[in-house]
């Protein structure tokens, strides 16, 4: 039952972020994009740009952000660029890879680019 409760949770935390970019004129392009590198949990893009944006949910976001690993970033990145590839210009498509952390009262904070895609 807890990973049924954890997994509720996380799509919460997905859609509070995606509603989060949403107001700052992103459409929501994916999420859960699978592909055999990995998962992306939301893909948003405005104009030109694509992010790829990792969600993190914890009863803070100091804490959340201690969740992300080098390991699950150069996942992220891999999956961006199987995505990227399926665009009209490829890997030089304007992007970058954001976490979005969201913490117990649903307060989003966004740490943005960090990992150049």
């Amino acid at each position: 039952m807890t990973g049924s409760v954890s997994y509720h949770s996380g799509l919460s935390a997905e859609e509070t972020v995606a509603r989060h970019y949403s107001e700052r004129g992103f459409r929501v392009a994916a999420q859960r994009f699978r592909t055999k590198s990995g998962e992306v949990d939301l893909i948003v893009q405005k104009d030109d740009t694509f992010v790829f944006v990792e969600v993190k949910k914890s009863r803070n976001v100091a804490r959340a952000a201690e969740r992300v690993s080098q390991r699950q970033l150069a996942r992220i990145f891999e999956t961006a660029s199987e995505f990227l590839a399926s665009q009209p210009n490829g890997q030089e498509t304007d992007c970058r890879i954001d976490i979005g952390l969201v913490d117990g009262s649903g307060r989003v904070e966004i740490i943005e680019n960090v990992l150049a895609a």
